[in-house]
């Protein structure tokens, strides 16, 4: 009888001291579980917090891919585009004289994000194109650090084949030629010049808006900007098309507004093709447009249909 009851004391012991473990056990894992749950509501935050950091921390250079490989000295015919005497003659020419005579066509504007004035050495600069103003206002709106090279792409069977016209555009906006109509006699151009240190500006819908609309983009100017590993500079031209559409040779009476704005620089992710790259660019100037669009034309122009 005795031993009996020592033999139930001990099997009651043992399940007390079992039944502790099972609970000491369950309280380790749930004590592990939460810890491990802190530790990833840790992490996770200290990534958005990384990654919040790193969207909002200034950029010493947005074209640092190119400047780390550096950028041929250009020579013969390119160099005159890199050339600083002819800089300083074009800076008169387009700040001084060409502004006063834009200036008494057209009420003009600029907006420009921070990350613009970071960048240095060459990029692509990415417009819509409304009207023949275009180039003019981006010239006369872009800071100078990144405008002083700048170098437009302009129709060479027109532009260049005529030697006052030639003198014009070489003179005040650094001006190269694009072959239209199949030829490819000045293939490569655009490339070498960045190459070589000079920004470029890309009108990539192709030629003037008709209807005031914004059009698809063609990659090339995207294709240009991954080949050669530069940053790209989107801007919008808002009231471009309503001040001077295409069939005028002069901006419309009262000094109607035109905005340029220039968005924050952006750059090709890792393996983004040139149309998936395109298509982004394209996306970033139409905001850049929409966001603008009432500020500017108060919802004036373009008839119902509003923003392009």
């Amino acid at each position: 009888m005795l031993a009996r009851d020592r033999t139930a004391k001990a099997d009651e012991k043992a399940a007390r001291a079992e039944e502790k473990a099972s609970k000491a056990e369950a309280k380790a894992d749930e004590k592990a579980a939460k810890a491990e749950a802190r530790a990833e509501a840790k992490a996770a935050k200290v990534q958005a917090k990384a990654a919040e950091e790193q969207r909002a921390r200034p950029v010493p250079s947005l074209s640092a891919r190119s400047r780390a490989e550096g950028w041929d000295e250009p020579e013969g015919d390119l160099a005159k585009y890199r050339s600083h005497w002819r800089s300083a003659v074009r800076f008169v020419l387009q700040r001084v004289i060409f502004k006063a005579v834009v200036r008494s066509a057209v009420t003009p504007k600029s907006v420009v994000a921070r990350r613009v004035r970071t960048v240095r050495g060459p990029y692509v600069l990415v417009a819509n194109h409304t009207s023949h103003v275009d180039a003019p206002m981006i010239a006369l709106s872009l800071p100078w650090s990144q405008a002083k090279f700048l170098s437009t792409g302009v129709a060479a069977d027109y532009f260049f084949n005529v030697w006052y016209r030639r003198f014009f555009v070489r003179w005040m906006f650094n001006a190269f030629p694009v072959d239209r109509g199949g030829s490819r006699k000045h293939s490569g151009t655009s490339r070498n010049l960045l190459r070589s240190g000079v920004p470029i500006l890309v009108f990539p819908e192709g030629g003037r808006q008709k209807d005031g609309r914004m059009k698809d983009f063609k990659p090339g100017g995207a294709a240009l900007a991954i080949s050669v590993g530069v940053p790209v500079i989107p801007a919008a031209i808002v009231g471009g098309y309503e001040a001077m559409p295409k069939g005028r040779n002069w901006p419309a009476p009262g000094r109607p507004p035109v905005t340029v704005v220039f968005g924050d620089p952006m750059i090709a992710d890792e393996g983004e093709t040139a149309v998936e790259f395109s298509t982004r660019i394209h996306e970033r100037v139409k905001d850049l447009y929409d966001d603008h669009y009432e500020e500017v034309l108060g919802g004036a122009a373009q008839g119902e249909e509003g923003p392009a």
